[in-house]
């Protein structure tokens, strides 16, 4: 059975006989790999090489540094195919959405590699008497990012290149799920001319997590999951003295006014629910149908729901693949079965749907289910999977009243031809990501991606402008270069 390793100070490590977890296909549903679990032993290891690392690569020069990101920008975009395909392998995505998702991870490379105009610092002459004033941002250290099974690709790219480019290293620790496009990043790194140790991979489980949130060499750690193990992840980092990024679930509406166009909103919102087997943070779960909406829309969106092919992510022509394990599916079959005893009306069944050749694998068929109200266990918990629910109201209103009385506020969505009614809610509703007839508001890497209320536990965002401060801290300084030795004072400084 092959090995998925560490990589620790420029190379592949594990502790012979350590202890492992499985690595499945979810199209055909049979283990292809076991991952070694990482102990404190090895997260100690990728620490000391880090540090050691960092007394190098923290005072290099910006020029180097984007020499470095600049090459691995084109590393990365030459082998995105085989990154890809290791991410459908693992994760079940098609290869389409695999590749989109190594594009995403790009464009914040892309805007690291600008790093140079981001850390322009700012200068004050002669703020007193022969004394200048000029600040500027230095690196933390040794950072680390834990990482979703969902994007195994995209999200540690929303950490490292910005951390790396401003001259901090770093450790990943990639979900156990799916651990080889970690691997794979970490030899482009090393093609692209990165000193080794500046990047390493620890692969684990929820031991290795806990030996990084409480490693005393670790300055800051960034993390997307769940909300349940955010909050752990915030209350243990920020405990032992860390920074933390720490995003949370999600539970995404897309309101449809009843003058959007029905057949645009319906397309995008198929796409928003089951793109990715609904395995997205961002993924739209709930339809929001307002007034004389609700009918045409819900007949529109059953239709779209059927003709959606389902099937392994590597053949052509698929739209959906598996859900990444046995036992999530399981949770959406039961999600599924409590919506309908709990008296919704379940639409598209994607329940008990088999695949010609792949009769083992992970596969919910898209799932449309009417009638769903907030009492729900559908609504109420994050299914993550191809399931899209739709609730009906009265207006307007009370489509954002019934969006803010939702613990989550990750991403939303309205479709309508309206500009008032867009700005009614844009600045009503509280979420942190709004499209307006843009079904999954992921913004780009010049802006910062984050949410409200459970959908982020602390303040810090990630990526663009918020991940360059993340991953800096300020520093001040007050010169003057002295004529001769008179001027100074027991009082408190002041200009003069």
């Amino acid at each position: 059975m092959r090995t998925i390793e560490h990589w620790i100070d420029g190379s592949f490590t594990h502790a012979v006989g350590s202890a492992t977890s499985p690595v499945f296909n979810p199209a055909t549903g049979q283990q292809q790999a076991q991952v070694a679990l990482g102990t404190s032993t090895d997260v100690d290891a990728a620490v000391q090489s880090a540090t050691r690392a960092f007394q190098e690569w923290g005072q290099s020069s910006l020029s180097r540094r984007t020499k470095v990101l600049f090459a691995f920008r084109e590393l990365v975009n030459a082998r995105a195919q085989e990154l890809a395909e290791l991410i459908t392998d693992e994760h079940g995505k098609v290869l389409s959405d695999a590749l989109g998702e190594v594009q995403r991870g790009l464009e914040v490379v892309e805007y690291a590699c600008g790093i140079p105009q981001v850390l322009k610092g700012e200068f004050s002459d002669q703020v007193s008497a022969d004394v200048d004033s000029y600040s500027y941002r230095e690196p933390l250290g040794v950072v680390a990012g834990i990482t979703p099974f969902n994007f195994p690709a995209m999200v540690p790219m929303w950490m490292f290149p910005i951390a790396i480019a401003a001259g901090n290293t770093f450790i990943l620790k990639p979900s156990e799920r799916d651990p080889s496009a970690s691997l794979l990043l970490a030899r482009l790194w090393q093609e692209a001319g990165l000193p080794d140790g500046v990047f390493n991979v620890v692969q684990g489980d929820a031991a290795t997590v806990n030996a990084i949130l409480d490693h005393p060499g670790i300055a800051a750690v960034s993390f997307v999951g769940s909300t349940s193990i955010a909050r752990h992840i915030h209350a243990r980092a920020t405990a032992s003295g860390k920074r933390v990024q720490a995003l949370g679930g999600a539970k995404n509406h897309a309101v449809v006014l009843p003058d959007a166009d029905l057949e645009f909103a319906s397309t995008h919102l198929i796409a928003a629910a089951f793109g990715s087997a609904g395995e997205r943070c961002m993924a739209i779960s709930v339809a929001v149908a307002v007034g004389n909406a609700a009918d045409g829309l819900v007949n529109i969106l059953e239709a779209q729901a059927r003709a959606i092919n389902v099937g392994s992510g590597r053949d052509a022509g698929i739209d959906m693949g598996p859900v990444v394990t046995e036992q999530a599916k399981q949770r959406i079959v039961d999600l599924i079965g409590s919506a309908q005893r709990q008296g919704a009306e379940i639409r598209v069944d994607g329940r008990g749907i088999q695949v010609p050749g792949f009769e083992s694998g992970f596969f919910v068929g898209p799932t449309l289910i009417d009638g769903v109200e907030a009492s729900m266990d559908v609504y109420q918990q994050e299914v993550f999977g191809p399931v899209l629910a739709l609730v009906r109201v009265k207006s307007l209103d009370d489509a954002i009243a019934f969006i803010n009385a939702n613990p989550y506020g990750n991403g939303t969505a309205v479709f309508t031809n309206s500009g008032a009614a867009a700005r009614t809610f844009i600045r009503g509703v509280q979420v942190g990501m709004v499209g307006v007839n843009v079904p999954v508001p992921v913004p780009m890497a010049y802006h910062s991606f984050g949410g409200w209320k459970d959908s982020l536990i602390g303040e810090h965002h990630m990526h663009g402008p918020e991940g360059v401060h993340f991953y800096t801290r300020g520093k001040v300084v007050t010169a003057r270069w002295p004529h001769d030795s008179s001027g100074a004072s027991f009082d408190m400084p002041t200009a003069r």
